[in-house]
């Protein structure tokens, strides 16, 4: 699952690099580097997220989801600020959909 989120996340951000012009090797290097590091972070927290409290497993899962939104947002050439409140509102409700889950099942 990780590597699919990668490979997705991945081909989306280099798309959003691109801006409509070329496809170059930049764009294609900036993609493969944004699918390793998603899917990188994925992997390490889906490893290591059955060791920590709801609480913290459900943050770090919100933080990782508002980090990548909010990258892809400012990618789309929105205001960093703009970002922010985008990618941290989408964090916090993800964090708050997985502590729910988290807590109700454990």
């Amino acid at each position: 699952m990780p590597v699919v989120l990668g490979v997705v996340y991945g081909i989306y951000a280099s798309f959003l690099a691109r801006d409509a012009g070329p496809i170059t090797g930049w764009n294609v290097g900036f993609g493969v580097l944004c699918a390793v590091v998603v899917a990188a972070l994925c992997f390490l927290l889906g490893r290591t997220g059955g060791a920590l409290i709801p609480l913290v497993r459900a943050a770090a899962y919100g933080a990782l989801f508002g980090v990548a939104l909010g990258f892809l947002h400012s990618l789309a050439g929105n205001s960093i600020l703009d970002s922010v409140i985008v990618g941290g509102a989408a964090g916090a409700g993800l964090g708050a959909a997985a502590f729910y889950v988290f807590y109700t099942r454990e």
